[in-house]
């Protein structure tokens, strides 16, 4: 606590939106894109390599919140203050940072995948900043972030070899092992007996959380079937093109997402709504939308 009363009391306006803005690098929506950007117009293997270092950490995370089950840094000392702007995306359990796993695997990931040097320092740049945010905002310890953030350096170091030496055997056998991790986390969360004093609101999140990654897998495998099957998609466009394609195929995923979830809910139940929403988020955005890819190659490809 010592750490975050120290950066409590060096706490000024700018700062703190500097900080508010630094930590969204670590929300789903931040690794969203990245993922997305990359798999759509860098290459395809380094896409998958950040989606197999975010889900496998996000997985670990969400087990490691509900197993250790540790309060937030002002609910262990009521003398210490967060910012109020933070309060309410911080409504988990504290150990360990998901944000600090997710901003460290998805901009860890890229930095260790790409060539450019500006590409490498800024990727770098935000893994390190958005763990700094999550403890002078005030809703994590440096044991939380340096553990969500190890997980992922470990991941990125493990997974590399998998995804990028001996892909055609290697990766059905990564994909196949993280959709049994998000199975036997699902099952975790809707079986094992927790204490009676457990935090409700945190294994519903829990829950939710099992079902969008067991979706969310379950498409990334259609998707690889897809594309090694049949779509054969090139990553290949002039810059412009390259635009086009990621704003309107982020839209068309957003509409996606948005749109579905009222009527599968209603049609299905919200956990098995989740489940195949997520699937059809993932398999459109890497199995539909790259229909259109050999337009934009057409208008402008290297090769």
């Amino acid at each position: 606590m010592e750490i975050l009363y120290a950066l409590e009391k060096i706490r000024v306006p700018i700062l703190n939106e500097l900080m508010l803005l630094i930590t969204r690098f670590g929300e789903e929506t931040a690794f969203l894109v990245a993922a997305l950007i990359v798999y759509w117009c860098v290459d395809k293997r380094k896409g998958y390599y950040i989606m197999a270092v975010g889900f496998i950490g996000t997985i670990a995370s969400q087990f490691m919140k509900l197993w250790y089950r540790i309060p937030r840094p002002w609910v262990l000392d009521e003398k210490f203050t967060i910012l109020e702007q933070a309060r309410e995306a911080a409504d988990g359990y504290s150990f360990p940072s998901g944000h600090s796993q997710s901003a460290v695997g998805t901009f860890g990931a890229i930095a260790v995948g790409t060539k450019n040097r500006w590409v490498k320092i800024g990727a770098i740049l935000i893994a390190v900043l958005v763990p700094f945010s999550r403890m002078y905002i005030g809703v994590h310890t440096p044991m939380d972030v340096l553990v969500g953030a190890g997980m992922s350096l470990v991941l990125i170091l493990l997974l590399y070899p998998v995804v990028f030496k001996n892909t055609e055997r290697n990766m059905p056998i990564l994909l196949s092992g993280m959709v049994l991790l998000a199975l036997g986390y699902l099952w975790f969360v809707e079986r094992y007996p927790f204490p009676t004093n457990i935090d409700f609101h945190n294994l519903s999140s829990g829950r939710e959380n099992a079902y969008t990654l067991l979706g969310a897998l379950l498409g990334m495998v259609a998707v690889y079937i897809l594309d090694t099957c049949w779509l054969h998609f090139s990553t290949k466009a002039v810059w412009w093109a390259q635009i086009l394609k990621v704003v309107f195929g982020l839209v068309l995923v957003l509409a996606v997402k948005a749109g579905l979830k009222a009527p599968l809910n209603a049609l299905m139940g919200e956990e098995a709504g989740r489940t195949v929403r997520y699937f059809l988020i993932v398999l459109v955005a890497g199995g539909l939308w790259p229909l259109s890819f050999r337009l934009f190659s057409k208008t402008g490809s290297k090769e």
